[in-house]
């Protein structure tokens, strides 16, 4: 996870800390008449130095108006939490700035996320995030209880149990669905291809991330599904590159589809298998308009290699970090549908009392300064799925992208 440190770090957790202690401390206030004194100046007074100059502009009497008001008015005041209410304010605070990732984590979410970061976690094994304000399924992962469900990229998640989604954040979301291994969760979910709403009752079980597969394609292409970009990706594609040698092919697809995305480090480190050292592979753009940028290692062996790069609706992140720098710099045909559109940075900074702020410090763009975050990347040949009268996806067992890219490759 890419980390930022510094003044501005500090200045964004100060804001969140402020509130926090201004927010405990009003009960008291008000019984000494503090209501009398302009709000901003209590604000500056409880974090101990003057506010900063756009903040000086804030008046916050209506946020004490209202406070005040709930504890005075509100029907069952004896079960007013204040510690609630500051959370409450906290997180409210940090939903406005509009973004779907950047979320207040109070304590028990927050040692849910370290948990999760750490490794296998009781789930369905879905991908999801937040577009167009709506709960979406990413990728269901390979072999998990979401794909034998029948889940798929798109499918927009209305209910969690007997939870509506509207205003969920993410987190309290994925909290939700994620549960004990054994133990079942209803999701009602609404699919456009079908234009129809079907509850999924899914049981939960330990989920494990697959990394990649591979496979040979007739005497001459050679397929490295890559799954998820984990700390282990790096070394498994490592692994997945001498296979291709050693099995003769000549051609090479690479297959995005599904891939939810994961550390930014190894989408560079595989990219790098492609592109000659100190080519940039990605770009960050920070608040301040300064950002990153991540160049090639060079390992170059598959650089002359004819390939093509499998995408659809699943594929975000990492996946559409690597799509669009091979196909910016080596004019790599990508093949399917188009990407997700997950294209920003987030770092988690710990506060005081055991809660975090994950924030979205940065946003990727591809060599050629496209952005990606809310618009994916469109493919280069676009593969229709056929569909029944229904709008069901009809296959009959064929893989159409897969035989598509296989075809294009075969050209090159």
């Amino acid at each position: 996870m890419t980390m930022i440190h510094g003044s501005r770090a500090r200045q964004i957790v100060s804001v969140a800390a402020a509130l926090a202690i201004v927010g405990a401390s009003f009960f008291v206030g008000a019984l000494y008449g503090a209501q009398n004194r302009p709000a901003i100046e209590r604000v500056a007074a409880v974090i101990g130095k003057q506010p900063p100059p756009d903040l000086a502009e804030m008046d916050f009497n209506l946020f004490w108006d209202v406070w005040s008001r709930v504890e005075k008015r509100f029907v069952d005041r004896a079960k007013i939490d204040r510690k609630e209410l500051v959370e409450g304010a906290i997180a409210g605070l940090v939903r406005g700035v509009g973004d779907p990732y950047t979320v207040y984590l109070p304590k028990e979410e927050t040692k849910q996320f370290q948990e999760d970061i750490a490794g296998a976690f009781g789930g369905i094994g879905a991908e999801i995030g937040i577009r167009k304000a709506v709960l979406t399924v990413i990728s269901p992962i390979k072999g998990s209880p979401a794909e034998k469900s029948g889940l798929k990229p798109g499918d927009k998640i209305l209910q969690i149990g007997a939870t509506s989604t509207a205003d969920l954040a993410l987190e309290e979301a994925v909290r939700l669905i994620r549960g004990e291994p054994g133990t079942q969760v209803t999701l009602k979910v609404f699919r456009e291809a079908t234009d129809a709403t079907k509850d999924y009752t899914i049981t939960r079980d330990v989920i494990k991330i697959p990394v990649l597969t591979t496979e040979k394609k007739g005497n001459d292409v050679f397929v490295i599904a890559l799954h998820t970009f984990t700390q282990n990706s790096a070394y498994e594609f490592r692994r997945a590159v001498q296979e291709f040698f050693l099995s003769g092919s000549k051609r090479l697809i690479l297959d995005l589809r599904n891939n939810p995305g994961g550390f930014l480090t190894v989408s560079v480190d595989i990219a790098s298998w492609f592109v000659p050292a100190g080519e940039t592979i990605v770009s960050e753009r920070l608040a301040t308009g300064e950002g990153d940028v991540y160049r090639s290692s060079g390992y170059r062996l598959l650089q002359d290699v004819p390939t093509v790069i499998l995408i659809n609706e699943g594929s975000a992140s990492a996946s559409e970090i690597v799509a669009g720098a091979l196909r910016d710099i080596k004019g790599i045909k990508l093949v399917g549908r188009k990407t997700f559109g997950k294209g920003s940075v987030q770092e988690v900074q710990d506060l005081s009392d055991g809660s975090s702020l994950k924030v979205t410090i940065a946003k990727w763009m591809t060599p050629k300064g496209h952005e990606i975050d809310g618009v994916g990347i469109e493919p280069d040949i676009l593969v229709e799925i056929p569909k029944d009268e229904n709008g069901e996806t009809v296959l009959d067992g064929k893989d159409v992208i897969l035989e598509k890219g296989i075809e294009i490759v075969k050209g090159l």
